[in-house]
């Protein structure tokens, strides 16, 4: 129920002018200088999705229930996605990623409810965007390299860290992204 009625007659017993409307980020135009094809690389990651992990044979276990719920959406005037991800055991992340077209990469800050952050950058390699970055946990420094690569009608996300500083990488998670059914 909105409170505009009653803002405006505050507003209105006080001399006050009424409250200016809100706009909405989906009632804003098309931002026409995120119109180019760079900018679209990622739109395959768009959707409202189902997450499970994958095995180590690279698929999702006969009757695996989903981990988490994943919405991914166009915002700002298509400049920039918008990541919510909810796992079932309470996780919560959301991302920010746009398209830095002064630097030519894609940059992600990711943040969670456990106070995590990681920072990421990158290009598209042939089918996948693929972003490196650092973050902090328990162990110390660790570089986490992330990549989305369409699969089917969804996507993969994969994850490998290093606590070399880079020399060697190992598995973080492995999750496949499949549309929620509505």
């Amino acid at each position: 129920m909105s409170n505009r009625p009653l803002a405006a007659l505050l507003a209105a017993t006080l001399g006050l002018a009424p409250p200016a409307p809100t706009v909405l980020a989906a009632d804003a135009p098309p931002a026409t200088h995120c119109s180019a094809p760079v900018y679209r690389e990622f739109d395959f990651w768009l959707g409202d999705w189902d997450t499970y992990r994958v095995d180590q044979t690279g698929k999702v276990p006969a009757g695996a229930a989903s981990a988490a719920r994943n919405q991914v959406t166009s915002i700002l005037g298509g400049c920039v996605l918008h990541e919510v991800y909810r796992r079932t055991d309470g996780y919560t992340g959301e991302s920010f990623t746009i398209y830095d077209a002064t630097r030519h990469v894609w940059h992600q800050s990711w943040v969670t409810n456990e106070g995590e952050l990681l920072v990421a950058e990158g290009n598209r390699q042939g089918k996948s965007i693929v972003l490196t970055g650092a973050s902090r946990d328990a162990q110390g420094a660790q570089l986490q390299r992330v990549s989305w690569t369409p699969q089917g009608d969804g996507v993969r996300e994969t994850a490998l860290q290093s606590r070399d500083g880079g020399k060697s990488w190992t598995p973080l998670f492995d999750i496949l992204f499949r549309p929620h059914p509505h």
